[in-house]
């Protein structure tokens, strides 16, 4: 292989291994190999902020099921997208994100946004590594997406100074090796764990995206019918499972311990696959399994299993490949009762948020894909848009707000044959609101739907339970949950950025707002007055 400067060999890297597209926000400090982008076929998609970068680049690896490339600036730029690595990190999104650095001829120089970019990355990310020498470049790069891509998923930070990527590197590029993880379970313990399920009375599942990363969905669907078990979500922000399937219960807790331990409080047997429990910011310390309670946890990332609660059986195998294997042992049958048809019993609550989700549903394109961070408005959404199809649902995960514009249209990136449509809140959009701009620069035909309530409404619930295990009186909400003052033009906001919506406010404007949002080519978006 001829040699050539590094900051050209990676394009190479990047293309033998078929990534596309480079989330970014450009800087000083990467402006070599930003030079030599245009010599390759790679789309850079300019974000005018780090957290709306990242934010596009998890959707469309969730939604692609492949790397997520990401450019961020020195120690400024990868500190604004913390948040939203941090997020992708808990949800298991396979991102490789580039950072750019002066030089390791400067270490000694304590110069300007000089900082320890490892050590910042490391607390939100799966690894992270930096090159020091032009001989590593490649090496190191596909080292960062087997990583990302390897089971447990997440995201690896390659920090790259600028005078390594000038000098040359003979390395070859080529394809990088993902070790295939499918193992099964041995004959002996999925033995017994089919007999713990097999012999309960109360069986429980409890499912994550481990799920979904497998393929599992189907496998999933038969050992829970042969069980007649109910089926929960933990970290579940894929279609893990049909959510209009009479098995399903919803989600547990995602706040509190307490919602979680009321799920798993009456189950004789409960069989954990492909999440970690439990994941909310106030967890049960006591285990909230019933006394006698049989526990087994099927997951490929070790970690996850039995690091709070004891389990009787952890099996470190493919949630597919187990799934499969366990249905086999189970044998044939279903103790679940005859099966009613999709979408029986969606009752709508009045609200404006339910209409516009029930008339969205019925005058909406074949397929929708829709992105969820609407958070207290999701209720509606479930309704009337389950979630039912692998890949057309994804909802934010790891307590980032800002993820529903930018996420959106990373899946509509990754799946552009799909009518796609993101749901967010007043206060999250705001995190990343810039994102539009890059719908429109870019031509993204994504849609957007923005549930204002002119608060941060999910405190208001968060409070008023805190009050009530506190013992103390309910009264007004702290004024920092309130967004009215001054109120949110989002609709000229939106239209200074680029992208046409409307404002709806009203029952009688709903339907008329959709046509409108689907008539348009391109990026729209609808501020609607849920509140």
């Amino acid at each position: 292989m001829p040699a050539r400067p590094g900051k050209s060999a990676l394009f190479e890297q990047l293309e033998a291994d078929g990534i596309k597209y480079m989330f970014g926000n450009p800087g000083t400090v990467e402006q070599g190999f930003l030079d030599e982008l245009a010599q390759h076929d790679m789309r850079y998609v300019l974000a005018l902020h780090e957290g709306a970068a990242v934010g596009m680049a998890d959707g469309y690896a969730r939604a692609a099921q492949r790397p997520g490339l990401v450019q961020l600036h020195s120690g400024v730029g990868l500190g604004n997208g913390i948040g939203m690595l941090y997020q992708a990190k808990r949800g298991g999104s396979p991102l490789v994100v580039l950072v750019g650095e002066a030089g390791v001829r400067y270490d000694a120089m304590d110069g300007q946004m000089a900082a320890d970019l490892v050590g910042m990355a490391e607390p939100v990310t799966k690894y992270a590594t930096r090159v020091l020498h032009p001989s590593s470049t490649l090496r190191v790069l596909r080292r960062a997406v087997k990583i990302a891509m390897t089971p447990p998923r997440g995201p690896v930070v390659v920090v790259l100074p600028a005078d390594v990527m000038d000098e040359l590197t003979d390395e070859p590029a080529l394809p990088t090796s993902l070790p295939d993880t499918r193992s099964r379970p041995a004959a002996e313990p999925l033995a017994q764990a089919a007999a713990f399920l097999k012999d309960a009375e109360r069986p429980l599942i409890l499912m994550g995206d481990g799920v979904a990363a497998s393929g599992a969905q189907a496998e999933l669907t038969t050992v829970a019918e042969r069980l007649g078990a109910r089926v929960f979500g933990v970290n579940c922000s894929e279609v893990n499972f049909d959510t209009t399937h009479p098995l399903y219960g919803g989600q547990t807790g995602h706040m509190f311990g307490k919602d979680s331990a009321r799920v798993v409080a009456d189950a004789d047997a409960v069989l954990i696959v492909g999440t970690y429990v439990f994941p909310e910011v106030f967890p049960d310390l006591s285990s909230p399994f019933a006394p006698g309670a049989r526990v087994v946890h099927i997951d490929l990332d070790s970690y996850e299993i039995a690091k709070n609660f004891p389990v009787d059986i952890g099996l470190v195998a493919d949630p597919k490949a187990a799934l499969a294997d366990l249905a086999r042992e189970l044998g044939p049958g279903w103790r679940a009762g005859p099966r009613p048809e999709p979408g029986q019993g969606a009752v709508g609550d009045g609200s404006l948020m339910d209409l516009f989700a029930r008339t969205l549903a019925e005058r909406s394109p074949q397929q929708l894909a829709v992105f969820d961070e609407a958070l207290t408005a999701s209720g509606p959404l479930a309704r009337h848009l389950p979630p039912r199809t692998p890949g057309s649902f994804l909802q934010t995960r790891g307590g980032s707000l800002g993820v529903g514009i930018p996420g959106a249209l990373g899946m509509k990136l990754a799946r552009p044959e799909l009518p796609v449509i993101g749901f967010t809140g007043d206060g999250g959009s705001m995190y990343t609101i810039q994102a539009l701009w890059t719908a429109a620069r870019e031509g993204i035909d994504a849609k957007f739907v923005i549930c204002n309530n002119r608060r941060y409404r999910l405190l208001d619930l968060n409070i008023e339970q805190y009050w009530r295990e506190q013992g103390i009186a309910a009264h007004a909400a702290p004024t920092a949950f309130d967004l009215s003052r001054p109120d949110i033009g989002f609709v000229e906001l939106s239209a200074s950025l680029g992208v046409p919506g409307r404002r709806v406010e009203k029952p009688e404007q709903v339907a008329d707002a959709i046509d409108a949002l689907w008539a348009h080519r391109g990026p729209y978006l609808i501020d609607l007055a849920v509140e």
